[in-house]
């Protein structure tokens, strides 16, 4: 296993995206952001903590609730129900692989009047096997199929890894 990013470098990617989140939405309403099930939810967390530091937008959070290895067949859910009219809505990602999972985690907001969704993603990498690219990336890194991208955010130091 090798590493891709250290702690440090995390945190620098995580403040750039909540500066660019910022900038692209000074005009929004407010800014909803949706952490998929995992190390998704914890990387929404962090945004939203770098967000509130450095913005007045007002920034709503909730969890998406999937099984990714039943991801057609499992029910999508949230972790609670969040008024999202319009608004604009960021699913978080610690990772983008080929694209399903998100392509999922779109279900339970596909009815709602948004103002418009984007994604964010801690690392890239560009294996789109589905029509979805992120808005926000912390790190593109193309790799093999074989290969896997591992995020961990325990304890007080932040690592990504190839293995």
């Amino acid at each position: 296993m090798s590493e891709v990013l250290n702690h440090q470098q995390i945190k620098k990617k995580i403040t750039r995206m909540a500066y660019e989140i910022y900038e692209r939405n000074l005009n929004s309403k407010a800014v909803v952001l949706a952490g998929i099930s995992g190390m998704g939810e914890t990387l929404s967390d962090l945004l939203a903590t770098e967000l509130r530091s450095i913005s007045s937008l007002t920034i709503e959070q909730t969890d998406i609730i999937l099984d990714k290895a039943h991801i057609a067949t499992a029910e999508v859910k949230l972790s609670h129900e969040i008024d999202l009219q319009g608004k604009t809505l960021i699913l978080v990602d610690d990772v983008l692989n080929t694209g399903k999972t998100l392509v999922y985690a779109m279900k339970p907001f596909l009815d709602e009047e948004l103002y418009k969704m984007e994604i964010a993603v801690l690392v890239n990498r560009s294996h789109g096997q589905f029509p979805i690219r992120p808005d926000y990336t912390g790190f593109e890194l193309s790799t093999t199929l074989n290969e896997h991208i591992k995020v961990d955010f325990s304890g007080d130091n932040y690592v990504v890894y190839l293995h």
